[in-house]
């Protein structure tokens, strides 16, 4: 379909149910405008021609925080923010990445090498999904694509991962009719991750980008997750989902983020075993004295958080399932508050000034304890609360947060209960 086509189909309201699938009925209006941007701008940028909307999701880490590279359990869902792409196929063997807040360069797809001058780069993201597409003897072909993404960098919602499933979910679709389900995807937007971008990372980002929902995933068995869907709706129980920027920066924190696993497989090396989901509670408090005196107290402690998180995805889970949102908020807490004593990724340990996220997590506890759940989310140290807020106290809470935190510190959104694919495809 043409972008011009495409246009009136926006302007007559013919997209509307779809729109209202993703991004709920209250936002379809805003999203109709931001389709017609975004289709405007790829018309400057890859010209006419027939094309194809694509959209991936962020995600939510809701259950299991740092528990996936320890092969534990988690639970997460996908989001109503996205990374929404205008796509043009051609016989070119060069994919041309064009988007609104950074510069990507053509990508050849003859040359599937890891190139270690692109680390850390979109363009070697591409390259390596592309790459990992070849190995797995899938088609590989160019396209053009024009994107804009509204998941914000840097709080914890999976702005890459949401850009490895949106680029695995084209070449599917486009070059292999689909036939990459989002599992696999998942894992090839972590193989390029891990190889070709060069940062380590669990596949948690990636399968709640791809599989859509509320997901539960099991990763002891690495190379073959257990993922099963939770329906659920949050909204209809009475609660809104609110992500709080805290506002403090991530940089120089990558020691933090990679001492957590490497202190927690030290703590299961005292055990012989390689990662802490192969031992038991008894097993680690047998344990304890010889852990604490060969990898300090902090491995220790961190050991339990995850023993304790794996299980409680669990409980988290049998709540959702059963409908009982009440005892799944008092597990959310729960997470929170062993995340904070025995995680401790609230803030890093040498910092006295700047404990922002304690601060937005003390806020949130005030207006919210018993009647609702609050928690860090996602890495932890800087970054964002996670809070599940009563819909008649959203605009209260919102209010209060951004009083002390600064204006638009919350983000309010949704459940989206579909993956990355196409616009068209979603369901009515």
């Amino acid at each position: 379909m043409k972008i011009t086509e495409w246009k009136q189909l926006i302007q007559t309201g013919a997209l509307d149910k779809r729109l209202e699938f993703l991004y709920g009925k209250e936002r379809i209006n805003a999203q109709r405008e931001r389709y017609l941007r975004v289709l405007n701008h790829a018309e400057v940028k890859i010209g006419e021609g027939d094309v194809r909307l694509f959209s991936a999701p962020g995600r939510t880490e809701v259950g299991g925080n740092h528990t996936d590279h320890q092969l534990g359990r988690v639970l997460a869902a996908s989001i109503d923010l996205d990374v929404l792409a205008v796509v043009k196929p051609h016989d070119e063997p060069v994919i041309r990445y064009y988007a609104d807040a950074f510069s990507v360069q053509p990508v050849d797809i003859t040359n599937l090498d890891i190139n270690e001058s692109e680390y850390n780069t979109t363009e070697s993201l591409i390259r390596g999904i592309a790459a990992k597409f070849a190995q797995s003897h899938y088609q590989l072909g160019g396209f053009d694509c024009y994107a804009e993404s509204d998941v914000l960098p840097g709080s914890g919602m999976s702005s890459s991962a949401a850009f490895e499933i949106l680029i695995a979910e084209i070449l599917s679709e486009v070059y292999n009719k689909g036939s990459v389900s989002p599992v696999e995807q998942a894992m090839i937007g972590q193989f390029s991750e891990n190889i070709y971008f060069g940062k380590a990372s669990g596949l948690m980002d990636q399968m709640a980008c791809s599989v859509g929902g509320f997901v539960t995933i099991d990763f002891k068995e690495q190379n073959n997750p257990i993922v099963r869907n939770i329906p659920f709706e949050l909204d209809r129980h009475g609660y809104a989902l609110i992500l709080t920027d805290c506002k403090q920066s991530h940089a120089n924190l990558s020691d933090e983020y990679s001492l957590i696993p490497s202190e927690m497989k030290a703590a299961a090396a005292v055990m012989g075993r390689t990662v802490c989901s192969e031992v038991t509670v008894k097993e680690l408090l047998d344990h304890a004295k010889e852990i604490r005196e060969k990898c300090g107290d902090r491995a220790f402690l961190r050991a339990y958080h995850f023993l304790k998180e794996t299980d409680r995805v669990l409980d988290e889970v049998s709540a959702l399932e059963n409908g009982e949102i009440i005892t799944f908020l008092k597990h959310v807490i729960e997470s929170g508050q062993s995340s904070f004593m025995y995680l401790q990724n609230v803030y890093p340990p040498a910092e006295r000034m700047h404990q922002s996220l304690a601060v937005g997590l003390a806020l949130s506890q005030e207006l919210l304890e018993g009647k609702g759940a609050w928690r860090v989310h996602g890495g932890g140290f800087a970054g964002t609360i996670q809070a599940f807020v009563p819909n008649k106290m959203v605009d209260t809470f919102v209010k209060e947060v951004d009083k002390v935190l600064g204006e638009g510190s919350c983000q309010i959104m949704s459940i989206r209960n579909t993956g990355g694919g196409l616009v068209e495809d979603c369901h009515l």
